[in-house]
């Protein structure tokens, strides 16, 4: 059974978007659209404190908790998350799960630890991927990009992912840099590399702009989930008008 998310990208407090985590304009209150897309039938929310790790702060709780409040599905949290004291935090605010990203990069171990404490369903790697050329680092062509697509690693996305299974990841989240917020369609190379990889679902994340692009990063894509923000954000589809389109492509779609 596919399914679909979607995801607060929040600035100061307020929801925001932009394209490859640049030019974002604010969009209002994500506690509001949080309790707006619940309402209409998502199967889980994702906030996302974009700017948290890049600019070396703490993850804002006070927003954490405002959605929380209202939520009424799975909720995750991610953005800023550095410690197990991080985990901890927003989970007490309410996050049924947390996303780790640059912080698992620089300390693998986090992974492991958080999955030992929290138990294995809680922590999800989350990984922003930009196609490159191939390397004998990277020979998938796919690398693993930190802080908000600021910082090139030189690791391999498929070898990471693999090894963030390994540690105890529950879900793995890819964004990719190429696609993200562009709304011209999930980049399916990279998702599907992933998702071939790996044995625990992978969350699509970055470009979606219509229900073709869902249909084909959850078919051909190999995506157990699909992850939309822009296509919900500014009005141009419902959440519910999505999920009927993909039933009627034929992709079995939880309502």
């Amino acid at each position: 059974m596919k399914k679909l998310i979607t995801c607060l990208d929040v600035r100061d407090g307020k929801l925001t978007k932009g394209v490859k985590f640049q030019n974002n304009i604010d969009l209002g209150c994500p506690a509001e659209a949080a309790k707006k897309y619940c309402e209409a039938g998502i199967d889980e929310v994702v906030l996302y404190d974009f700017s948290a790790t890049h600019e070396n702060r703490d993850i804002m709780t006070d927003t954490v908790e405002k959605v929380a409040k209202v939520v009424t599905v799975p909720f995750s949290v991610g953005g800023g998350i550095k410690s197990l004291d991080d985990c901890r935090r927003v989970i007490a605010l309410g996050a049924d799960k947390v996303h780790i990203n640059s912080a698992a990069v620089r300390n693998p171990q986090l992974i492991a630890d958080a999955t030992r404490e929290f138990g294995r369903g809680k922590i999800v790697l989350a990984v922003d991927v930009l196609t490159v050329e191939k390397t004998d680092a990277i020979p998938s062509g796919f690398e693993i990009i930190l802080a908000g697509g600021r910082i090139p690693t030189g690791i391999d996305a498929i070898t990471w992912t693999k090894r963030g299974e390994e540690l105890g990841a529950c879900e793995i989240v890819v964004n990719s840099m190429d696609a993200d917020g562009t709304k011209e369609g999930f980049h399916i190379p990279s998702t599907k590399a992933i998702a071939q990889a790996v044995t625990v679902p992978v969350i699509a994340s970055g470009g979606g702009g219509t229900v073709q692009h869902i249909y084909d990063v959850l078919t051909e894509g190999c995506a157990t989930v699909a992850l939309v923000a822009s296509m919900l954000h500014f009005g141009e589809y419902t959440v519910q008008g999505i999920k009927a389109e993909l039933a009627k492509m034929g992709l079995e779609i939880q309502f």
